[in-house]
């Protein structure tokens, strides 16, 4: 799922197993990105979905969203973004500090 985010991608999901369903359920529930394909998957109903997520309004609507999530991955990641900090957090706590003392 990053990886579409990171890609501004909106997501077409047909969830089986794991964390699949959690996934799906946010991308397409919560965060308005994605595409529930159902469980009784036929050829027109695939074309069709994709259709739509590619030319159709609601395709358009998911594009729109998942380009604000793009951006806030985008300011995540930036110096000074949240990523950016707890992961300098995480090496000057646990890493460096485990170095120093050895």
């Amino acid at each position: 799922m990053l990886e579409a985010i990171c890609n501004g991608a909106p997501i077409m999901s047909w969830p089986y197993v794991g964390e699949q369903q959690t996934n799906c359920r946010y991308a397409c529930i919560e965060w308005g990105f994605g595409m529930e394909t159902g469980n009784n998957v036929k050829r027109d109903e695939v074309e069709a979905e994709v259709k739509e997520l590619i030319e159709g309004t609601k395709g358009k609507e998911m594009r729109t969203k998942i380009m604000k999530w793009k951006q806030i991955a985008e300011n995540a990641i930036k110096p000074g973004g949240s990523s950016y900090k707890n992961l300098d957090t995480l090496v000057k706590e646990v890493l460096l500090k485990n170095y120093k003392n050895d």
